[in-house]
């Protein structure tokens, strides 16, 4: 049996890597420090093939200890949030980002050295795209465009330096997977997440589509949304997500490469809002809209190219708008009757 370690494993794709590594057969060491949502009970907790290790990524020598006997290494752990996290943590989410990827990369040249890790498998961002004038975005494109004006995709960026270069002068070996903006269950109010008003409603999970749903279940019409409504996104389910950076983590033809996870869909800001208005309020009650002052950072268009993902991996993410609203709605629905949203 193979052994994987995940940083940031009790976040929110973390839980999905996590759950798919164990259904593939991995015995599974997660690391995480809590410091997101606190600490989350899981489904696999019990799971005899699961270790959950309570520590920090930045410790270089807890890193090498946890690496020392595992055969693959997904690096995911990271400062992440919705637009508004961005604007509250500029800093934090450079410097603190920082240092997690280098003692990722410093314990896993040493784990690599020693013989045993093949290979690590770094998660990025659709936002290494941000400055980018031209779609789809291509994998490529990051190095072709100017860079991202935000400090968190500047720093995803930097991740995928990190990884050519631990390969350029230490041959360890890397696959380098772009999440586009995961849909599902799990994700809850962050601790740190600075409250936005919007409209009637006060946000701390920052992301469209739990935002947008809480406030049609918490009866706000007008509805709320930030800009013209007009920006592009790929919403793409967290299983969906989660096979693909398993996938490309097992694939030979992944080595040394890196991959857009995505849905080839492209879905509005307004067709999400009226697709969760529809699914909660039904069709007789009108959709008003309100357009809200948008962040500086909101990017308009985020599309990306699927085709190598799918040329090389044989990954499509396959799940629809439909079907994962029709899991995040009853979830959020009882978030929201438990207090944790």
């Amino acid at each position: 049996m193979q052994k994987v370690l995940v940083t940031g494993s009790a976040g929110f794709i973390g839980g999905y890597v996590v759950e798919e590594l164990l259904e593939r057969g991995y015995a599974v060491v997660g690391l995480d420090n809590f410091s997101k949502y606190g600490k989350v009970k899981k489904s696999y907790d019990d799971n005899p093939n699961y270790q959950l290790v309570e520590g920090d990524a930045r410790d270089v020598e807890l890193m090498k200890r946890l690496l020392a006997d595992c055969d693959h290494f997904i690096a995911g752990a990271a400062m992440i949030g919705g637009i508004s996290y961005f604007h509250t943590y500029a800093y934090d989410l450079l410097a603190t980002n920082e240092r997690i990827i280098a003692a990722s990369c410093d314990a896993a040249i040493e784990a690599h050295k020693a013989g045993r890790l093949q290979k690590v498998t770094y998660l990025s961002s659709s936002m290494v795209f941000e400055s980018a004038t031209e779609w789809p975005s291509y994998e490529g494109q990051q190095r072709e465009c100017p860079p991202p004006l935000s400090s968190y995709g500047f720093q995803k960026l930097a991740v995928e330096y990190f990884a050519v270069a631990a390969w350029d002068q230490y041959k360890v070996p890397y696959t380098i997977v772009r999440p586009f903006n995961c849909v599902g269950t799990g994700e809850s109010r962050a601790l740190g997440d600075e409250e936005i008003l919007s409209g009637n409603v006060r946000l701390a999970m920052s992301h469209v589509v739990p935002d947008l749903v809480q406030k049609v279940l918490k009866g706000q019409d007008p509805l709320h949304i930030l800009g013209s409504g007009e920006q592009i996104r790929h919403y793409t389910y967290g299983k969906d997500l989660a096979r693909g950076v398993v996938t490309a983590m097992e694939h030979p033809d992944a080595r040394n490469e890196d991959f857009n996870l995505s849905t080839a869909e492209s879905t509005t800001v307004l067709e999400l809002a009226e697709t969760i208005w529809r699914k909660i309020k039904g069709d007789g009650v009108p959709l008003r809209i309100e357009h809200d002052e948008p962040f500086e950072y909101d990017v308009q268009r985020r599309v990306p190219s699927t085709d190598k993902a799918k040329r090389v991996l044989g990954f499509e993410a396959t799940t629809t708008l439909d079907e994962m609203l029709d899991e995040v709605i009853p979830w959020i629905a009882q978030a929201i009757e438990n207090g944790t949203i």
